[in-house]
């Protein structure tokens, strides 16, 4: 692929209107493919949790470690740290290209693991790799992204985030009678994934968003420390407090929903994953056919997505309080939270994490929320098995109390719907 052009007309296109190009749907997807090698990493791993466990002898308190330094928290915490700061020191490209290598080498050792040792570091590293790329690669997205697309483009990441799943979990549901080599199949598939995705992205060029900041000298001008103060720290108060509280129950639904389904006896291992595959089925359909299609058109859209998706999330997990642990309390749970989700979660998340800060704190403050949200996770993921071998009531009642606080906070948000990233930068200073 050729590479962009350095004018005007190509900053231009970043920042405004709503004409979407087709080179910009295509490196959406790739960047995208981020979100797909995250979440498929993550449901993987939880699709196979009760299957090592009984291979390798692991105890309940290993399997919440597991979890804890995985892809679904730390690992990927110390990546968005280390990533998200680098991507805006160095640029996008340098960091979402080769992480991937490291990525699939941690998903070969998983496959391949016959101890302890091996899935341990494996799914730490993994952790690490998609943690580095996810912060990179969302800042290429909103920065190439025109004005009054960038909701849609931001969502498309959100339907492979939650592709990745649905493909893993048909995997883990076809492959289901053959145990464990089955999953190993499943990672398998990501390490070739994640290879397919780095050749691809190699046809790509830096953000010309980032390439301008870099060339003005603005990297030099600024600090990690100003996202300490004023509109900065505000920003990022408020969108850590948002994915903070929404991930703690979309990363317990993601890793352990198979394994409690297990575990307590609601059902069997198909059973299990094909639940699972319907809520991220139902989030897929509910990205293209609502977010996607309302995110851009003006601001009490987004209100209004996020009131009625934080109303569907909280009732999910509430049912649980109330009605037993069976697979049709789960199912209603499913429909709730696979398109409630849809509406207050991730996607507006990615949006507007773009949208607040300045190019070259970008990545910083998004690898920041995004670190500090898995990190949370992780230590929660650790208490999970024990807490879920007494009931599900202790969970779901935590989960319904992190969601209504995320439908708060959310309900409070900016009006930055269809501005331009130079635009709403100017407005919050």
């Amino acid at each position: 692929m050729t590479s962009v052009p350095n004018t005007r007309a190509t900053l231009d296109s970043a920042t405004e209107g709503g004409t979407v190009t087709r080179r910009q749907w295509r490196w959406t997807a790739l960047a995208g493919m981020a979100s797909y090698l995250d979440a498929g990493s993550i449901v993987a791993l939880g699709s196979g949790l009760a299957l090592f466990q009984d291979h390798l002898g692991l105890t309940d308190s290993s399997i919440g470690a597991l979890a804890a330094i995985g892809p679904n928290a730390i690992g990927a915490a110390i990546g968005a740290f280390i990533g998200g700061r680098l991507g805006d020191r160095l640029g996008r490209k340098r960091i979402y290209q080769y992480d991937l290598l490291v990525y699939a080498g941690a998903i070969l050792l998983i496959a391949l693991a016959v101890d302890p040792v091996m899935l341990f570091a494996g799914t730490f590293l993994v952790g690490v790799a998609v943690g580095a790329d996810v912060p990179t690669s969302l800042a290429l997205v909103g920065e190439l992204s025109p004005a009054r697309a960038r909701g849609k483009l931001l969502g498309l990441t959100q339907v492979t985030w939650n592709l990745g799943p649905v493909i893993v979990l048909l995997l883990a549901w076809a492959l289901a009678p053959l145990g464990l080599l089955g999953i190993r199949i499943v990672f398998l598939h990501l390490f070739v994934v994640a290879l397919v995705t780095y050749a691809l992205r190699r046809g790509m060029t830096e953000s010309a968003v980032w390439r301008s900041a870099a060339r003005s000298g603005a990297a030099a001008r600024v600090k990690v420390t100003d996202l300490l103060r004023g509109a900065h720290l505000r920003a990022l108060l408020w969108t850590t407090g948002i994915y903070l509280t929404w991930n703690l129950a979309a990363g317990t639904n993601g890793i352990f929903t198979p394994y409690m389904v297990r575990t307590l006896g609601a059902g069997g291992q198909a059973t299990s994953v094909a639940l699972s595959c319907g809520s991220f089925a139902l989030a897929i359909l509910g990205t293209v056919a609502i977010y996607m299609r309302f995110a851009d058109r003006g601001h009490r859209y987004r209100k209004a997505m996020w009131v009625t998706g934080s109303v569907m999330q909280v009732t999910a997990y509430g049912l649980f309080l109330v009605l037993p642990f069976t697979i049709p309390t789960i199912v209603f749970n499913v429909l709730l939270f696979g398109i409630g989700q849809t509406m207050a979660g991730e996607g507006f998340y990615k949006t507007v994490s773009q949208e607040l800060f300045p190019t070259m704190l970008r990545g910083t403050a998004q690898g920041i929320s995004f670190g500090v949200a898995r990190i949370v996770l992780g230590v929660w993921s650790f208490f999970v098995p024990a807490l879920a071998s007494t009931g599900i009531a202790p969970v779901a009642g935590f989960l319904t109390v992190c969601l209504l606080a995320c439908g708060v906070l959310g309900y409070f948000m900016p009006d930055t719907t269809g501005k331009s990233l130079e635009q709403i930068q100017t407005e919050r200073r």
